[in-house]
């Protein structure tokens, strides 16, 4: 029988490159949870191998449908439960706060629960279960309070928007699930983590996107920001699945939790000139500021120090920073030149 390993949230960034890692790397089958009107470009190139029942399969569920989750569960009863699936969008929270909270910490109890009755039924069944939180749960942390090494797992929370408090209740209901049921289940904090198929709502990606349409002649040459000087530390979406494969393979630990992130650090306005740098029309982009890119908080020093998840496994990030915006401007270049339409969120 092949190893099932089951990702919610697999037509997402992050859930799609968990799902070519895992296609590579090993000989499992891939149970993808999608809603069914999930938007499918992130797995456009899978979709023949679905059709085909070919290791790939996509199940159709919804964090807010309990019976949904427990139908997927005890069917399929994966080995390895990556919990990828949230409203991940900071921006979006501040104007869907309730929705935000029903579907990251709810959504995150449902699928839990689902688990623990799954386990109940069958005394055999013991997946391994990595809930991803953020390190958005550490939220705007003053200079001054900051350890001199970056944020470790002991810093105190201070969500600075609904999705941060969101992602505190991910963080807590996982620690609850592994504590209370014995199951075992570790929970992340990755912090900015981009590269291709990123969500143009995120400042590297809208960037990457702005400039891609100014180069085809879609916008004028001036790019929209927000807070430029937000300082982040940047990692490759490639190296956070690696990350996440290990967690879950190598002497999984029930109910730890860890920091996970890159080593590049800057500002978010020499994320933006970096990628301008990267465009033949440099010279004549412009820069403005849009108030409505503007957080009413802005979570502005993420900065993690990596060392606890480091020591337990041996995770090192391999893919530097220009690459990963290189291959970041690139992708939307190709979706640009595909006469895909955007709004120029």
């Amino acid at each position: 029988m092949a190893t099932k390993a089951l990702i919610t949230g697999i037509t997402g960034m992050v859930g799609s490159h968990l799902a070519d890692f895992l296609l590579e790397e090993t000989d499992w089958e891939i149970y993808g949870v999608c809603r069914w009107r999930s938007p499918l470009d992130n797995v456009d190139h899978l979709l023949e191998r679905v059709n085909r029942k070919d290791r790939v399969f996509f199940e159709y569920a919804d964090l807010n449908d309990q019976m949904s989750l427990y139908r997927v569960v005890s069917e399929i009863k994966p080995e390895y439960i990556f919990h990828l699936a949230a409203q991940s969008y900071p921006q979006t929270s501040f104007t869907a706060p309730i929705d935000t909270l029903n579907t990251n910490i709810l959504g995150t109890c449902r699928l839990l629960e689902a688990v623990h009755v799954a386990m109940k039924a069958d005394d055999k069944y013991k997946p391994v279960i990595h809930v991803c939180a953020s390190s958005e749960v550490f939220g705007k942390i003053p200079a001054d309070k900051k350890p001199e090494d970056g944020i470790n797992e002991d810093c105190p929370f201070h969500p600075a928007s609904p999705y941060a408090i969101s992602k505190v209740g991910t963080d807590l209901v996982g620690r609850y699930y592994a504590e209370a049921f014995g199951m075992v289940v570790m929970t992340t904090r990755m912090f900015t983590h981009t590269g291709p198929r990123r969500g143009d709502v995120f400042h590297e990606s809208t960037f990457a996107k702005q400039i891609a349409m100014i180069e085809a002649g879609m916008l004028p040459p001036v790019v929209k920001v927000g807070n430029l000087k937000s300082l982040r530390t940047y990692a490759d979406v490639r190296d956070a699945v690696r990350a996440y494969y290990i967690l879950v393979t190598k002497n999984p630990v029930a109910g730890e939790y860890y920091n996970i992130g890159g080593r590049y650090t800057c500002e978010v306005g020499d994320t933006l000139e970096a990628l301008i740098n990267m465009s033949p029309m440099k010279d004549q982009i412009k820069v403005e500021e849009d108030p409505e890119r503007l957080r009413p908080i802005d979570a502005d020093l993420q900065v993690p120090d990596c060392r606890k998840f480091t020591a337990h496994t041996g995770w090192e990030p391999v893919i530097p920073f220009e690459q990963t915006m290189e291959d970041l401007l690139n992708y939307w270049r190709d979706r640009v030149k595909g006469g895909h339409e955007f709004l120029t969120r």
